[in-house]
């Protein structure tokens, strides 16, 4: 009966199809990231190009996630997320075609991925706002870390079998695979009571954007929370795009290496964000994140300059761990900290620095990668962030 409380979002008959839809669609999502992947470096053999398409599908989270929030806030969200996930459908199929009938070009991918970037500036803030509609309150932590959960156990799943998809039925198949899989949410968002709260009081989207960056910018906690997350967002993801590198050139692994690189990342998030909803909350949530990104820091350098795939692939298990430890918890943080008329903004606003920032992160990184080299570069982002977590922490703990 314990653990069951501590699932207590579970119980909810919305939020369980939620989840379990998402559970698939996003094993999908996880599929198409390492096929893209790889199809880019197959096609370049370079880390700029790697880094310059996952721009291209961050950019708009950058230009357009911010209208997202209003438009989440506006309209009834469960509408919302059927027409987003029904267009994800169209550049997964895409790729998939292209792929197949061997026409495929990396400006293609670029572009595709482009699309499904816009889709999820306005997917994005409604789907974190909708999670508070379905759960309330009360069990809003657990339900976030529930969807980290599914995010990363997706994220753990979908990278193994993309590696095996790859090695004996192609690339193709991974991408008409993810097209597939959103219809697991489509379904069961079709099937979800709760359609979503609208703000019958907006003043017109120019001022309902204003009046959710004055707010943000107000609450001194959640501005210093909202910079580390866009610090970490900027230089510190943005490696992952990298992992095709490791895995071909330092372990001569393929795409079979590559595929348990990120699974291997998957499962250290996914053993945090169940750590998270097991426990329910976290009281000291300022000290917890700044335990995790200092963790996530020093974990990335040591990877770095590491050349043993074994060892790599440990390290790599605590790196997600750190880092949904951190995003989860700075999540619910934000979320709680925020007045209900204002939560599709002040989502839209994290997703803009925990999303939109990764298009510069990105090109940084894959420049820096073609000039000095991937171990270097990887090396020294985590000894920019180690020394800005150190600041920041620092600063989030002093507002409290």
């Amino acid at each position: 009966m314990a653990n069951a409380l501590r699932f207590a979002a579970l119980q909810n008959r919305d939020f369980r199809l939620f989840w379990y839809g998402q559970l698939v669609s996003l094993s999908g999502t996880w599929m198409q990231s390492v096929a893209q992947g790889w199809l880019v470096y197959s096609l370049t053999k370079s880390p700029f190009y790697l880094g310059l398409v996952a721009a291209c599908g961050t950019l708009p989270i950058l230009l357009f996630t911010l209208a997202g929030g209003i438009v989440a806030d506006r309209f009834r969200k469960r509408n919302l997320l059927l027409l987003t996930q029904a267009l994800s459908i169209v550049p997964a199929l895409s790729l998939g075609i292209l792929t197949d009938i061997k026409i495929i070009a990396v400006w293609q991918v670029a572009l595709f991925a482009a699309v499904l970037g816009t889709v999820n500036a306005f997917d994005v803030p409604a789907r974190q706002s909708f999670i508070f509609e379905m759960v309330g309150k009360n069990n809003l932590t657990n339900a976030i870390a529930l969807n980290s959960a599914a995010f990363h156990g997706a994220r753990m799943i979908g990278p193994v079998i993309a590696g095996m998809t790859i090695a004996y039925l192609g690339l193709p198949a991974c991408f008409y695979l993810n097209a597939l899989s959103f219809i697991a949410v489509i379904i069961a968002l079709s099937k979800i009571r709760v359609k979503g709260d609208v703000n019958k009081t907006s003043n017109g989207m120019v001022k309902d954007f204003i009046e959710g960056i004055q707010y943000m910018k107000s609450q001194s906690g959640v501005f210093q929370i909202i910079m580390l997350v866009a610090i970490f967002s900027l230089l510190g993801m943005p490696f992952i795009t990298l992992l095709p590198v490791f895995a071909a050139e330092i372990f001569h692994r393929g795409p079979n290496g590559f595929g348990l690189m990120v699974g291997a990342t998957g499962a250290g998030a996914l053993a945090a964000a169940v750590f998270l909803a097991f426990r329910g909350d976290i009281n000291e949530k300022t000290k917890f994140m700044s335990f995790a990104a200092l963790s996530f820091s020093i974990l990335l350098f040591v990877f770095s300059f590491t050349n043993y795939f074994s060892v790599a692939i440990g390290i790599l298990v605590f790196i997600g761990w750190s880092l949904v430890s951190f995003f989860a918890v700075a999540n619910s943080y934000i979320q709680l900290s925020v007045p209900d008329n204002l939560r599709g903004r002040a989502m839209s606003v994290y997703a803009f620095v925990f999303l939109g920032t990764a298009p510069i992160g990105n090109s940084i990184i894959g420049t820096a990668a073609s000039t000095v080299g991937t171990t270097s570069t990887v090396g020294m982002i985590a000894v920019v962030c180690f020394i800005t977590s150190i600041i920041f922490c620092r600063k989030i703990c002093k507002s409290q």
